[in-house]
């Protein structure tokens, strides 16, 4: 974080956007999202966000960290599945002095949308950018994981993922850190940040036995995760649907796999 606030500091004469992912893809890592705003605005910038792997993940507050734009997909941690529809967020204090790029018919007021005059009004603030109706199906989704995150809040979950992905942090250095009296042992090494203010649910992982050999073990186990070259499992404890008792399962499995890829790798 200290090297973006300081780039910033330096450069930021020189810059007119300032465009951050909320949770780096690779590591796991969430920025500090208010800070950066912060020192982008002091040079004048421009600041939005990815919010992919942020959105259902962190507690945001855009409006109040006065962020100026936004965007994210919805098939990630909001469950709607690939291809659904994204969000966008744009501060109110630009709703009437940006106007978007690309104009469709669902950008159009609804109240006159039908009256077939010829004569462009946008909605006010993000609706205007919207361009066409999404997928019905895809839609009923999205719909029916937001009514279940409405019976709950972010705070609530948020204060579950620390604890749940802390467990499983704990787990995986007790359990698989290297050890130096048996080299020949298969070890984990997790690269997200520990400090539990600097990641969401997801720790990345990286493994001294090939990758390739234990996504295979572990998807044949049943063990839903995700592979990323050259050495890394992102593994993603979601708060609204694990539980304690799915992370240690998770970790007398990850046992059985480093046994099997190390045999294999022999």
């Amino acid at each position: 974080m200290e090297d973006i606030i300081s780039t910033i500091e330096k450069e930021g004469d020189s810059i007119a956007v300032i465009l951050f992912s909320g949770v780096q893809y690779y590591t796991g890592q969430l920025f500090d999202m208010p800070a950066i705003t912060k020192a982008g605005h002091k040079k004048g910038c421009f600041v939005g966000f990815d919010l992919a792997h942020a959105v259902g993940n962190a507690e945001l507050y855009l409006h109040d960290w006065e962020v100026d734009f936004a965007c994210w997909c919805t098939y990630k941690y909001m469950n709607s599945g690939a291809g659904s529809l994204a969000g966008a967020f744009i501060h109110e204090k630009h709703a009437k002095s940006i106007q978007p790029v690309l104009i469709g018919w669902w950008g159009h007021e609804m109240k006159t949308r039908f009256l077939m005059d010829n004569k462009l009004q946008l909605s006010p603030g993000i609706n205007g950018y919207r361009i066409s109706n999404p997928s019905i199906l895809l839609v009923c989704a999205l719909q029916a994981s937001l009514e279940i995150f409405n019976q709950t809040s972010m705070k609530a979950l948020r204060k579950k993922s620390v604890l749940l992905t802390g467990y499983l942090e704990c787990l995986i250095k007790q359990c698989y850190t290297k050890d130096k009296s048996d080299p020949q042992k298969p070890y984990v090494k997790i690269i997200t940040p520990s400090n539990v203010a600097e990641r969401g649910c997801q720790l990345s992982l990286a493994f001294s036995v090939p990758i390739k050999t234990v996504y295979k073990e572990l998807e044949k186990r049943g063990v839903a995760c995700d592979m990323r070259e050259p050495n890394v499992l992102r593994i993603a404890p979601v708060p609204l649907y694990n539980s304690f008792s799915d992370v240690y399962r998770f970790i007398n499995i990850l046992g059985s796999v480093l046994t099997a890829s190390q045999n294999e790798q022999a």
